[in-house]
């Protein structure tokens, strides 16, 4: 019994306070689990399960919770379908593949919906205290994404940007690597690589009027080091700057699991095998090496090599944490690192992308599956770090030859 993915889909993924900032993240959910039933053939009580990642439970709230049970009720699956939603972090999503894949190899499930979906522009500002009430005097509200850390630790843009240049990765090469992304994406977007990821997503205006919403919003082309260069580092980060990390992003994206014979008995061509998926947990500190590790289990897992992997997605959370990952992985072999880094995102990253962040790790898979058709490589990694030091890698094999 192995595991496949037939196919997927994702929005377009909006900036901060952009199209989407209106949108709550379950109608985001909604639009993706439908989409991506009907892109797989799939009648709704075919689906066995969902994993759904989302991570912000404060946006959740303004729709009470459990995302997963009311995006797929709203998306037109029965009742009957078993959800459960996950939050690790930004890694919320791939860990849903994960459990997508231990169904189908446990024999649990035979159709499964991978995915996940987050809206940081919807998030509220929080009155912590006023259900009992406040004395005379000013009251100070808390804002959940604000230095998008943790209170109880030290901020992640900190840890990063120090992380980096214990490795020797300056300022400027984390500002390369941002608009490479860019780059990256634009050549990408020009060959049209994205339109068969892509879905619409009709955005409510005023007076009933419905505009269609198709392409990412975030990716600047025109990005340049001397304008990135200008900007200052933020919250107290030596390295990481509003220009060399993603945006506070809204979006959703799914993939449809299936046991390989179901897939076969359907007479669907699946785009790639999962060759395993697995998690790693470091010190919190370390986030940007996390990815590296991910990678590295993966590999003792499968038994490939590291030149074996073709095609290599690591989510660009922070510019710091592919080239940190990916130097890590080179073990101090310079020619290793410079190929490593070439066949990694190599249409561009969450940088220019965005990150919305529970959605970020189905994207990933899904943009790699669909490269690994495309350049007709054989296995490819997608990896990703997540809050206090956990990341997920899951590696793919292309059954495009099959």
């Amino acid at each position: 019994m192995e595991a496949v993915i037939v196919t997927g889909v994702r929005t377009p993924f909006s900036k901060f306070g952009g199209a989407l900032r209106e949108m709550h993240s379950i109608d985001l959910g909604a639009l993706v689990i439908a989409e991506a039933v009907r892109r797989a053939g799939l009648q709704p009580a075919e689906v066995d399960e969902v994993y759904y990642g989302a991570t912000m439970p404060a946006e959740l709230a303004l729709q009470q919770n459990i995302p997963a049970r009311q995006a797929l009720l709203q998306a037109g699956l029965p009742p009957t379908t078993v959800s459960l939603t996950v939050d690790r972090a930004c890694c919320s999503s791939t860990t849903a593949v994960q459990l997508a894949q231990q169904a189908i190899l446990a024999g649990r499930a035979r159709v499964v919906l991978a995915m996940g979906a987050e809206n940081m522009s919807n998030v509220p500002l929080l009155l912590p205290g006023s259900r009992w009430g406040h004395r005379p005097g000013g009251l100070k509200l808390f804002d959940p994404i604000y230095e998008a850390g943790y209170p109880r630790y030290s901020k992640v843009a900190c840890d990063a940007g120090e992380v980096a240049l214990e490795h020797g990765i300056t300022r400027e090469m984390q500002d390369e690597w941002a608009v490479r992304s860019h780059h990256r994406y634009a050549a990408a977007l020009e060959a049209g690589r994205f339109a068969e990821e892509i879905m619409p997503v009709p955005v409510p205006r005023p007076r009933g009027a419905v505009e269609l919403f198709e392409r990412d919003e975030l990716p600047r082309p025109s990005t340049t080091l001397e304008a990135l260069a200008k900007l200052p580092t933020v919250y107290g980060s030596p390295t990481v700057t509003a220009g060399n990390a993603p945006g506070l992003d809204a979006g959703a994206a799914a993939v449809v699991v299936m046991a390989e014979e179901e897939a076969r008995r359907r007479s669907l061509r699946p785009l790639a095998r999962i060759r395993c998926a697995v998690s790693v947990a470091i010190d919190h500190r370390r986030l940007a090496e996390a990815p590296a590790y991910a990678i590295r289990k993966a590999l003792d897992v499968t038994g490939l090599s590291l030149e074996q992997l073709e095609r290599i997605e690591i989510n660009e959370a922070f510019a710091a944490v592919p080239l940190v990952s990916t130097k890590l992985l080179a073990e101090g072999d310079p020619a290793l690192w410079e190929r490593l880094k070439e066949r990694t995102n190599v249409n561009g990253g969450a940088v220019a992308i965005g990150h919305p962040v529970g959605a970020s790790g189905a994207r990933l898979v899904l943009t790699l599956a669909l490269e690994l058709r495309r350049s007709g490589c054989r296995f490819g990694v997608a990896a990703i770090c997540g809050g206090l030091g956990q990341a997920d890698a899951i590696v793919l094999e292309s059954l495009a030859g099959e």
